[in-house]
């Protein structure tokens, strides 16, 4: 696809609804959708198709959709993404498992959130763990890679840099770092009631906004640290709102989080609503999170399939272009879940 400009083209490969839905929620609130609503469901479908024909060796390219070949997107499990299981395996299963030693390794690797930054560290420091982490080495580190002209930050998400006085960012989240240990943080997780508990508790710390403490409180919860429903809790980032303003014309005065809830119940009843095969997760059922993060993507799929949807950010792009790496992948979970991937 490369060369080909999808962007700015009217493409449209399956039917669209001519009408508005209405989708009568339990309690007697409406919900009316856009034609953009049964994207979401047919993006979801189709992303996940892309995953299992990658997992069984199958030789790219994996879909015929040419948005889905020629942009990059993120799995529909959000523990699935490459990010995410290299957390899960390398970080917090790889390594003590005291309460302080997953939260440290956790947040170090989620405060740059990038695979080369960590095992930097690890390169130049050795085996990454708080009782023998050293602050000052490690921000020497930093700084050096840094003014080599090295990425430390991945560009998933924008990681504001906490007000602690450093010229460099990397500086002051290191500092951020220290401070939450000293503050005794991964005993105040480890004794918190519920995910949303963690997610406050989070919050609390500067620089760490909603969407941030809500994505580490989900990353903590994939450890032996916590034991919480991922269906407990759940917050939209500007992503998913932008894809939920998409998907709905009126939300009858529902917040957000609402929204993903009632859709996360939804999901079984609207795949088979559009004919649609969707694969679980060896029977992991999809989770508010993944339908958070399936708002953000169908937020950006829709700039192509649908530019007559505006959003507030005004968006009409997708940045990140896609290229099929068919490397071999081996997949792993948390161990809690009681997954088996067939590979």
């Amino acid at each position: 696809m490369r060369g080909s400009s999808l962007q700015g083209t009217l493409f449209s490969p399956a039917p669209r609804p001519h009408e508005n839905r209405d989708i009568r929620l339990p309690g007697g609130k409406v919900l009316r959708t856009t034609p953009v609503y049964d994207t979401y469901w047919r993006f979801a479908a189709m992303r996940q198709e892309v995953f299992f024909r990658r997992l069984s060796g199958s030789p790219p390219p994996w879909t015929e959709d040419p948005v889905l070949r020629s942009f990059r997107f993120t799995n529909v499990y959000r523990a699935s993404d490459r990010v995410s299981q290299y957390l899960i395996r390398r970080v917090i299963y790889d390594g003590p498992q005291q309460e302080e030693e997953i939260f440290f390794r956790t947040l170090l690797f989620k405060l740059f959130n990038r695979i080369e930054t960590w095992e930097l560290l690890e390169a130049r420091l050795g085996p990454i763990t708080w009782r023998s982490f050293d602050f000052e080495k490690a921000n020497a580190v930093l700084g050096t890679a840094f003014h080599e002209g090295n990425r430390l930050y991945s560009a998933a998400y924008i990681m504001p840099s906490p007000l602690f006085g450093a010229a460099r960012k990397h500086t002051n989240h290191l500092e951020l770092l220290r401070r939450m240990m000293a503050d005794h943080a991964p005993r105040k997780v480890a004794s918190a009631h519920t995910l949303r508990d963690v997610f406050q508790l989070l919050r609390s710390y500067p620089s760490l906004g909603d969407f941030l403490a809500f994505q580490f409180a989900i990353d903590l919860n994939y450890s032996e640290l916590l034991q919480f429903d991922e269906a407990e809790f759940v917050v939209a980032g500007p992503g998913a709102r932008s894809g939920i303003a998409k998907c709905f014309s009126d939300t009858a005065g529902l917040g957000e989080d609402e929204i993903i809830y009632a859709v996360t119940k939804l999901a079984s009843q609207e795949f088979d609503r559009l004919g649609l095969r969707f694969q679980t997760l060896w029977g992991r059922e999809l989770q508010p999170i993944d339908c958070q993060n399936l708002f953000c993507e169908v937020d950006k799929y829709s700039r192509v399939m649908h530019p007559e949807a505006t959003s507030e950010g005004g968006r009409t792009r997708i940045k990140q272009r896609y290229e099929a790496r068919p490397v071999p992948i081996s997949y792993w979970y948390p161990p809690k879940w009681k997954l088996f991937p067939k590979e």
